[in-house]
């Protein structure tokens, strides 16, 4: 990874964001304790006091959330640093998370669960901690993404090898939400994965807004990269439902890969016209309908992010920013059709065939009592209508330059406002020189553009497969037998001795060999060997991952003297413990939690349908009585009467696979 300590923009802004996550961490541990003093107490004047304190402490939030939003906006540190003459790109931030110490609980289950010297272990966790505090600051190439690929995929050996379905195992994991700083935390390795998963779409984008977009090859590297985000944001929405982070629920990442399509689209848009837009009449068609394209999905954008619940946590700049791009988008559109109907008059060569039907499928409909080819033909109608669309173009723009105006984030961004204001400017001089006399005779409606494309944008699904992963703890044996699903008795030595050259019992299957056929009278029998035993160790020396053919031989290169076998009896899998998870309501869009409460199982009542409520601490002040928090409800589980013990606070927080 990067130097986390560099002093460039981008790690500027992943501190500041560190900081104002702890700010809002302590401001929610406030209110929650606030809040519970309130119901607690019926004093009033001390009910007064904390009322008092909860405002400030509501401000405070909001205060804090704001300084958040302007961090996701500061997009001019991600842009090319070439000087460039176009709208701004929004690149996703990375979310933060706190160190985690693996040391102690791998070790430990380690010893109690694979019976191993753990201490022969410590480079391996050593170097999964390493990798995870790399993932915190990677490089914003495609060795950064790379890395991250290969700690998702190192976390899926980790999950396997050491996160047992029955029970946790101490390990806690913190993520902040990335548009609202509020932290989840879950013992399960899930949340570990969907939150890579995210910065693996964030970084994406980074990279996406820091292509060269003057040039052809960095203009493809950026819809490639956006195209990945989209992929990787939405292989997020479908594996990973009902996540505790409102930044990873479905509702705000069907945005977010709406949004990465459209800076693709827009990245194509600027593709096609980067060695110029000729002025003839064909191209022009061309065109208008590739940025009348533009203009719609930033439309579609722009109205999914002022949707519930997403509208209260995406950040109001990038709402904005969104609708001004769809209105600058449909300006130009209108402008370009201005320009064949005012400088292309319909010449004796020309094919006004063509001409009429590649006019006639910008619209979906004339205005009332013109027709295209007359339209084509005669030169006041064509004025007229021209003029028009020149007038709808000043309107979108004018309204661009008002939203921009009207956005204190986004009125900062002084590329933006050249932009927006050199199109008016165009606009408006293509008026001024199309204006006579009689214009006020002129009543024509410049009728919608109709949007097409000969360019597909699709998402790309991440490619897992081709980075190559090694299992830090591959000694520990093959995957399929020794992982933490799996239980097994502790190796046991059975010494053998060679009966007329026969051991009494075959070998089968692949790594780790398997006794079968085992003589019940032999010596390895009365040795204490059973039918179905895995053998891990022949006279000392490993021998997991060992096939048939190897372990056999070792067994014939001892030959007559007795020698040592170490093997383990597999034993019954115990049924998974019920998800108590942290989950996402999506109607509650200001409900967030930070720690989830302890709960006593002795209480629960097996027989009642409905779960009952826990207590939580929110951030909001509406919807109390309907909102969630990241615990998910006890429910009973079948056979699980007999299981009764305490819970510790964060035996709540883990997660299966069925929860996403």
């Amino acid at each position: 990874g990067c130097n986390p300590l560099a002093e460039t923009g981008r790690s500027k802004l992943q501190n500041q964001r560190a900081v104002l996550n702890q700010q809002i961490l302590r401001a929610v541990r406030m209110r929650a304790g606030a809040e519970n003093l309130l119901r607690a107490t019926t004093n009033n004047k001390v009910r007064e006091q904390v009322l008092l304190e909860l405002s400030f402490v509501n401000s405070d939030l909001q205060i804090l959330k704001e300084e958040l939003e302007g961090l996701n906006i500061s997009v001019e540190v991600y842009q090319n640093a070439e000087e460039t003459f176009s709208i701004p790109l929004v690149p996703l931030g990375l979310k933060e998370t706190k160190d985690v110490d693996f040391t102690l609980p791998l070790k430990d289950f380690i010893l109690e669960h694979y019976s191993e010297d753990s201490s022969e272990y410590e480079d391996e966790i050593a170097d999964l901690m390493d990798l995870r505090q790399a993932c915190r600051t990677p490089s914003r190439d495609e060795a950064g993404i790379e890395m991250l690929i290969s700690y998702f995929l190192q976390l899926g050996y980790v999950e396997s090898r050491f996160f047992p379905p029955t029970r946790h195992i101490g390990v806690l994991f913190t993520w902040y939400d990335s548009f609202t700083g509020v932290p989840v935390c879950q013992q399960n390795l899930l949340l570990e994965k969907a939150s890579v998963l995210f910065n693996i779409g964030a970084l994406y984008s980074q990279i996406g807004t820091r292509c060269n977009r003057q040039t052809q090859a960095g203009l493809e590297n950026a819809v490639d990269a956006f195209q990945k985000a989209a992929g990787v944001l939405s292989y997020l929405k479908e594996t990973f439902t009902h996540t505790p982070s409102y930044d990873m629920s479905p509702a705000m990442l069907n945005v977010l890969v709406k949004m990465m399509l459209a800076q693709a689209r827009e990245c194509v848009f600027e593709q096609i016209g980067l060695s110029g837009i000729r002025n003839e009449f064909f191209t022009l068609v061309k065109m208008t309908q590739e940025v009348a394209k533009v203009g719609e999905v930033y439309m579609l954008v722009n109205t999914a992010m002022n949707q519930d619940p997403v509208k209260e946590n995406i950040p109001y700049s990038w709402s904005k920013l969104a609708q001004i791009k769809s209105d600058h988008y449909k300006a130009l559109a209108h402008y370009f059709i201005a320009t064949i109907l005012c400088d292309h008059e319909l010449q004796p060569g020309d094919d006004k065939d063509q001409q009429e039907k590649a006019l006639s499928q910008l619209y979906d409909y004339v205005p009332e009592g013109l027709m295209v080819l007359a339209v084509l033909k005669d030169k006041i109608q064509r004025k007229q209508l021209g003029k028009a669309h020149l007038r709808k173009a000043i309107v979108y723009h004018e309204e661009a330059l008002r939203v921009c105006g009207l956005c204190k984030k986004l009125r900062n961004i002084e590329v933006l406002q050249e932009v927006l204001t050199a199109a008016h400017k165009r606009s408006l001089l293509k008026y001024a020189q199309q204006e006579t006399e009689d214009d006020f005779l002129s009543l024509i409606q410049a009728p919608d553009i109709l949007p097409k494309t000969e360019h597909k944008i699709e998402t790309i699904a991440p490619q897992f497969s081709k980075v190559k992963v090694k299992d830090f703890f591959h000694k520990l044996g093959p995957l399929t037998v020794f992982s933490a699903k799996q239980r097994w008795t502790a190796p046991r030595t059975i010494r053998l001795h060679h009966e007329a050259g026969e051991l009494g019992f075959s070998l089968k299957g692949g790594s780790p060999v398997q006794v079968y056929c085992l003589d019940p009278v032999c010596s390895a029998a009365s040795a204490g060997l059973k039918e179905g035993d895995y053998i891990v160790s022949v006279g000392g020396m490993d021998c997991k991952w060992l096939g048939v053919n190897e372990v056999l031989e070792k067994l014939r290169s001892v030959g007559k003297q007795p020698i040592e076998l170490d093997v383990i009896s597999c034993q019954d899998t115990v049924a998974s413990l019920h998800s108590k998870s942290a989950t996402y309501s999506m109607g509650m869009q200001k409900t967030y939690s930070l720690i989830c409460l302890a709960m006593n199982e002795d209480k629960i009542d097996q027989t009642k349908k409905a779960p009952l409520k826990l207590p939580f601490l929110s951030w909001g002040t509406k919807n109390r009585q309907k909102a969630a928090s990241t615990l998910c409800l006890p429910s009973s589980v079948a056979g699980s009467s007999q299981i009764k013990k305490k819970l510790s606070p964060f035996t709540l927080l883990n997660t299966e696979s069925s929860l996403y």
